[in-house]
Parts: structure tokens; sequence; C-alpha cells
């Protein structure tokens, strides 16, 4: 598969979920839119946070923070990524900072994970025990036991915004500035179904592994969405079980979008950089 780039004219191309491991592991451890987009709104309503996708669609790129939070023997951890994304192809590179000690890395080490993201599949480097110094796991998205939420420890920041196609009870909180821009604060809860439902068929595999997943099926979500109807941060509050029926273990996944317009540059690992063989869980 080969995958454009876009953003401010530029063009790349792209050929072309051991996500369980990497959370396994830390658990172990303790700009300007493109032709098309949305119109300015003077008040974003629960409808454009439903079509909170299909506008990042419209806009096209974006920069990209997360901020992921869980519990670890009674501690909170926690794993940050910054990177940007293309939401037309799909595609995208985040750089995921792991805990102290987690995934193989030495106490006091903390490992930096390079994660690109692509249409049914995800690439990590530096995942970690049992990987070769710079080769890359590749895992195809349906495999992973969540659909790429929380389990590589980086929500996709495109399956984070289609979840809001099932938003129900959808309130306006507050009106506020973040970063310097005005944007509408918004709850509810995702209904994991509806969302399912209601994507496009890119997305549906995906939302559906994440509602095998997850122990409650209506996910609390805080929205917040600028003049023109843009995400510009999300947080959704898990509770993950990896479809084994248990309790689940909670987690907090924050999405911050910025720099609309930026250019994309993503490229995906040769077959040669791919390791093939067992990854030891850590």
């Amino acid at each position: 598969m080969r995958v454009r780039a876009r953003g401010r004219g530029r063009r790349a191309l792209l050929p072309g979920v051991l996500g369980a491991a990497l959370l396994a592991g830390v658990l172990g451890a303790g700009g300007c839119a493109r032709s098309g987009a949305p119109a300015e709104r003077t008040v974003p309503g629960p409808e454009q946070v439903r079509r909170a996708a299909a506008t990042l669609a419209a806009t096209g790129t974006s920069k990209v923070r997360t901020a992921m939070e869980t519990a670890s023997g009674g501690t909170r951890v926690t794993l940050e990524g910054a990177g940007v994304f293309d939401y037309v192809q799909r595609t995208g590179r985040l750089r995921v900072s792991l805990p102290p000690g987690a995934s193989g890395a030495r106490a006091g080490e903390r490992r930096t994970v390079t994660e690109v993201l692509a249409p049914g599949a995800l690439y990590m480097k530096n995942r970690g025990a049992g990987v070769p110094q710079g080769k890359w796991v590749r895992v195809g998205t349906e495999q992973a036991p969540d659909g790429n939420l929380v389990t590589a420890g980086a929500t996709d920041p495109l399956v984070a915004a289609e979840l809001l196609r099932g938003a129900r009870g959808v309130t306006l909180r507050a009106v506020e500035r973040r970063n310097g821009v005005r944007v509408w604060h918004f709850t509810g809860t995702a209904a994991l179904a509806r969302a399912v439902r209601d994507a496009p068929a890119g997305a549906r595999k995906q939302l559906a592994a994440a509602e095998r997943a997850f122990a409650r099926a209506h996910v609390p979500f805080d929205a917040y969405l600028d003049g023109q109807g843009r995400l510009r941060e999300v947080t959704h509050r898990f509770s993950y079980t990896g479809g084994e029926g248990t309790a689940g273990v909670p987690v907090s996944s924050t999405v911050r979008l910025h720099g609309f317009g930026t250019a994309v540059r993503v490229a995906a690992p040769a077959r040669g950089e791919i390791y093939s063989g067992r990854v030891a869980h850590s």
C-alpha cells in the first residue's frame, strides 16, 4: 500500500497490536485548513461533537499530543506522546515516552517508542524486550484487543474522534480558552455499539474490537471543540479488560490537537526492518 502525505502542498509516500504487550509491560513496571474545511461556527453543539471525526477529515492534518494514565500496583503511571496525523489517509507518527523501567528498560531508564499508524496496522520501534535494536514490530490493528485505543500506550487520534459518533447525553459545561484558543467544553458518554454502527467501514472493525475490550458499554468523555467545530482535545475514561471479562483496569486517555494543516510526512518501515520473531513481555 502507498499513501500520500498531506498538508501545505508537500507530498510523500507511505507503503502499505502487539499493543497489549506494551500496556502489560507498563503495568508490570509499576494552522490552516485545506479546501472543504468547516466554516466558522459561533456555538458548536452536540451534533458537532458527534461529527468530530468527519470534521477532522475535512480539516486534513494536525499535530498531536497524547497522555495516558493508568494504575500499576496502586501507583499512577503516565505515558506521553507527540507527533502528527493525517485524518484523510488515516496515517500518523508518534513518539511515546514510557514510565521509567517499563517495556524492558533498565531501572530508572525511560524508553521512547516510535509508532507509525497506518490503515490496518501499527508499527512500533524500540519496542523493548526481545526485539533487536533498530527493528520494528508490526501488528495488524484488527489483532489489537481494543482497536488501538489504549494498549499501544497512545490512543489513535482518529479512532478517539470516531468514538464520539456514539456520543449521548452531550452537555455544554463551559466556554474556555486553551492555548489562546476559545473552546466549548462538552461532557457525555460514548455508546460503543452506536459508534460502531455509525462509523465508516475503515474504522468499524477497530471500534468493534474496542467494544469487546472494555468493561462498560458507555465511555465517559470530555470534549473541547473550537469555533470551527474542530476537536481540540478529548479525554476518554475506559475500564480495560482486554476481553477477559474482568473488572478492568482504569485508563484515562487524552488526545490534544493543534497546528491544523501542518505538513505530514510518514514512512512505513521496509519489510527488512520489521522483526518477525517472538516479543518478550516485560
